[in-house]
Protein backbone atom coordinates (compact mmCIF):
# COMPACT_ATOMS: atom_id res chain seq x y z
CA UNK A 1 0.00 0.00 0.00
CA UNK A 2 1.12 3.61 -0.64
CA UNK A 3 2.93 5.43 2.13
CA UNK A 4 0.58 8.79 1.44
CA UNK A 5 -2.38 6.10 1.58
CA UNK A 6 -1.60 4.60 4.83
CA UNK A 7 -0.89 8.13 6.30
CA UNK A 8 -4.12 8.55 5.59
CA UNK A 9 -5.01 5.48 7.80
CA UNK A 10 -3.27 6.51 10.44
CA UNK A 11 -4.58 9.94 10.35
CA UNK A 12 -8.43 8.88 10.40
CA UNK A 13 -7.54 6.29 13.23
CA UNK A 14 -6.40 8.53 15.12
CA UNK A 15 -9.49 11.19 15.08
CA UNK A 16 -11.59 7.89 15.22
CA UNK A 17 -9.51 7.14 18.95
CA UNK A 18 -10.55 11.16 19.78
CA UNK A 19 -14.10 10.08 19.03
CA UNK A 20 -14.30 6.99 20.68
CA UNK A 21 -12.77 8.82 24.00
CA UNK A 22 -15.19 11.29 23.72
CA UNK A 23 -17.86 9.06 23.49
CA UNK A 24 -16.75 7.30 26.10
CA UNK A 25 -16.67 10.09 28.43
CA UNK A 26 -20.13 11.13 27.43
CA UNK A 27 -21.23 7.47 28.53
CA UNK A 28 -19.71 8.06 31.36
CA UNK A 29 -21.50 11.57 32.70
CA UNK A 30 -25.19 9.66 32.25
CA UNK A 31 -25.86 8.06 35.85
CA UNK A 32 -26.99 4.62 36.19
CA UNK A 33 -28.58 4.97 39.44
CA UNK A 34 -25.19 4.27 41.30
CA UNK A 35 -22.67 7.08 42.85
CA UNK A 36 -19.57 7.85 40.98
CA UNK A 37 -17.01 10.30 41.30
CA UNK A 38 -17.55 10.96 37.00
CA UNK A 39 -21.19 12.17 37.39
CA UNK A 40 -19.32 15.22 38.39
CA UNK A 41 -16.72 16.05 35.63
CA UNK A 42 -18.06 19.06 33.67
CA UNK A 43 -19.16 20.93 37.14
CA UNK A 44 -17.06 24.32 37.57
CA UNK A 45 -17.20 26.11 40.76
CA UNK A 46 -16.20 29.77 40.95
CA UNK A 47 -12.99 29.86 42.73
CA UNK A 48 -12.23 33.23 43.47
CA UNK A 49 -13.60 34.58 40.60
CA UNK A 50 -11.97 31.60 38.29
CA UNK A 51 -14.25 28.78 37.12
CA UNK A 52 -12.63 25.79 38.11
CA UNK A 53 -13.51 22.00 37.85
CA UNK A 54 -15.36 20.71 41.17
CA UNK A 55 -12.08 17.90 41.74
CA UNK A 56 -9.88 20.77 41.85
CA UNK A 57 -11.63 21.84 44.67
CA UNK A 58 -11.92 19.52 47.31
CA UNK A 59 -11.99 15.54 47.72
CA UNK A 60 -14.80 13.42 46.10
CA UNK A 61 -15.33 10.26 47.91
CA UNK A 62 -18.11 7.32 47.16
CA UNK A 63 -18.71 6.02 51.01
CA UNK A 64 -21.52 3.60 49.32
CA UNK A 65 -23.08 2.85 45.47
CA UNK A 66 -25.73 5.72 46.36
CA UNK A 67 -23.45 8.39 48.09
CA UNK A 68 -20.97 10.62 47.09
CA UNK A 69 -19.23 12.96 49.33
CA UNK A 70 -16.98 16.26 48.77
CA UNK A 71 -14.47 17.62 51.54
CA UNK A 72 -13.66 20.94 50.42
CA UNK A 73 -9.78 21.91 50.57
CA UNK A 74 -11.17 25.13 52.17
CA UNK A 75 -14.61 25.39 54.27
CA UNK A 76 -15.32 28.87 52.97
CA UNK A 77 -15.81 27.05 49.39
CA UNK A 78 -18.87 25.51 50.78
CA UNK A 79 -21.03 27.27 49.54
CA UNK A 80 -19.94 28.18 46.03
CA UNK A 81 -19.51 24.02 45.90
CA UNK A 82 -23.32 23.76 46.63
CA UNK A 83 -24.31 26.70 44.25
CA UNK A 84 -22.42 25.01 41.47
CA UNK A 85 -23.69 21.99 41.50
CA UNK A 86 -27.35 23.18 41.90
CA UNK A 87 -26.74 25.19 38.77
CA UNK A 88 -25.27 21.67 36.83
CA UNK A 89 -29.04 20.57 37.12
CA UNK A 90 -27.68 16.80 37.30
CA UNK A 91 -30.64 15.44 39.07
CA UNK A 92 -29.26 15.24 43.00
CA UNK A 93 -29.64 18.09 45.51
CA UNK A 94 -26.92 18.69 47.35
CA UNK A 95 -26.70 18.39 51.39
CA UNK A 96 -24.65 20.78 53.40
CA UNK A 97 -23.71 20.01 56.91
CA UNK A 98 -20.93 23.09 57.14
CA UNK A 99 -18.27 20.98 56.91
CA UNK A 100 -18.76 18.49 54.25
CA UNK A 101 -21.24 18.05 51.00
CA UNK A 102 -23.05 15.17 50.32
CA UNK A 103 -24.93 14.03 47.33
CA UNK A 104 -27.53 11.42 47.44
CA UNK A 105 -28.31 9.54 44.54
CA UNK A 106 -31.62 8.11 44.22
CA UNK A 107 -32.87 4.81 42.72
CA UNK A 108 -34.10 5.18 39.51
CA UNK A 109 -37.73 4.40 38.26
CA UNK A 110 -38.22 1.96 35.06
CA UNK A 111 -39.32 5.18 33.17
CA UNK A 112 -36.31 7.28 33.99
CA UNK A 113 -34.01 4.23 33.70
CA UNK A 114 -35.49 4.04 29.63
CA UNK A 115 -35.36 7.81 29.28
CA UNK A 116 -31.44 6.86 30.17
CA UNK A 117 -31.27 4.31 27.99
CA UNK A 118 -32.55 6.73 25.27
CA UNK A 119 -29.97 9.26 26.01
CA UNK A 120 -27.28 6.76 25.54
CA UNK A 121 -28.43 5.41 22.62
CA UNK A 122 -28.55 9.11 21.28
CA UNK A 123 -24.97 9.10 22.36
CA UNK A 124 -23.87 6.55 20.34
CA UNK A 125 -25.49 7.60 17.50
CA UNK A 126 -23.44 10.64 17.89
CA UNK A 127 -20.13 8.57 18.07
CA UNK A 128 -21.06 6.80 14.70
CA UNK A 129 -21.71 9.75 12.84
CA UNK A 130 -18.72 11.43 13.97
CA UNK A 131 -16.28 8.09 13.17
CA UNK A 132 -18.44 8.28 9.28
CA UNK A 133 -17.18 11.88 9.30
CA UNK A 134 -13.98 10.99 9.64
CA UNK A 135 -14.14 8.04 7.37
CA UNK A 136 -16.15 10.16 4.85
CA UNK A 137 -12.74 13.38 4.71
CA UNK A 138 -9.89 10.21 5.02
CA UNK A 139 -11.50 8.59 1.59
CA UNK A 140 -11.69 12.43 0.22
CA UNK A 141 -8.32 13.07 1.30
CA UNK A 142 -7.46 9.48 -0.22
CA UNK A 143 -9.39 10.60 -3.62
CA UNK A 144 -6.70 13.37 -3.88
CA UNK A 145 -3.80 11.48 -4.06
CA UNK A 146 -4.55 10.49 -7.42
CA UNK A 147 -2.65 14.33 -8.58
CA UNK A 148 0.36 13.16 -6.67
CA UNK A 149 0.20 9.62 -9.08
CA UNK A 150 -1.16 7.74 -7.09
CA UNK A 151 -3.25 4.52 -8.83
CA UNK A 152 -7.00 4.02 -9.19
CA UNK A 153 -6.13 0.54 -7.58
CA UNK A 154 -4.43 1.74 -4.20
CA UNK A 155 -6.90 4.46 -3.98
CA UNK A 156 -9.73 1.59 -3.70
CA UNK A 157 -7.73 -0.83 -1.39
CA UNK A 158 -7.47 2.79 0.67
CA UNK A 159 -11.14 3.10 0.85
CA UNK A 160 -11.59 -0.34 1.70
CA UNK A 161 -9.13 -0.11 4.20
CA UNK A 162 -10.88 2.66 5.62
CA UNK A 163 -14.26 1.38 5.72
CA UNK A 164 -12.75 -1.66 7.42
CA UNK A 165 -11.14 0.60 9.97
CA UNK A 166 -14.69 2.51 10.53
CA UNK A 167 -16.79 -0.72 10.82
CA UNK A 168 -14.04 -1.47 13.83
CA UNK A 169 -14.61 1.45 15.40
CA UNK A 170 -18.72 1.78 15.09
CA UNK A 171 -18.52 -1.76 16.59
CA UNK A 172 -16.63 -0.24 19.80
CA UNK A 173 -19.71 2.56 19.78
CA UNK A 174 -22.13 -0.26 19.99
CA UNK A 175 -19.59 -2.33 23.17
CA UNK A 176 -19.56 0.72 25.01
CA UNK A 177 -23.22 1.75 24.52
CA UNK A 178 -24.56 -2.05 25.34
CA UNK A 179 -22.04 -1.67 28.27
CA UNK A 180 -23.67 1.33 29.80
CA UNK A 181 -27.44 0.36 29.03
CA UNK A 182 -26.81 -3.24 30.77
CA UNK A 183 -25.53 -0.97 33.37
CA UNK A 184 -28.73 1.30 33.42
CA UNK A 185 -30.95 -1.65 33.22
CA UNK A 186 -29.42 -3.59 36.35
CA UNK A 187 -31.24 -2.99 39.01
Amino acid sequence: MNDLIKKQITDAQANMDKAIAHCESELTKIRAGKASAGMLDGIMVDYYGNPTPLAQVGAINTPDARTLIIQPWEKNMLIPIERAIMEANIGINPQNDGSIIRLVVPPLTEERRKELVKKVKEEAEKGKIAIRNIRKDANEKIKKLKAESVSDDEIKVGEAEVQKVTDNYILKVDKHAELKEKDIMTV
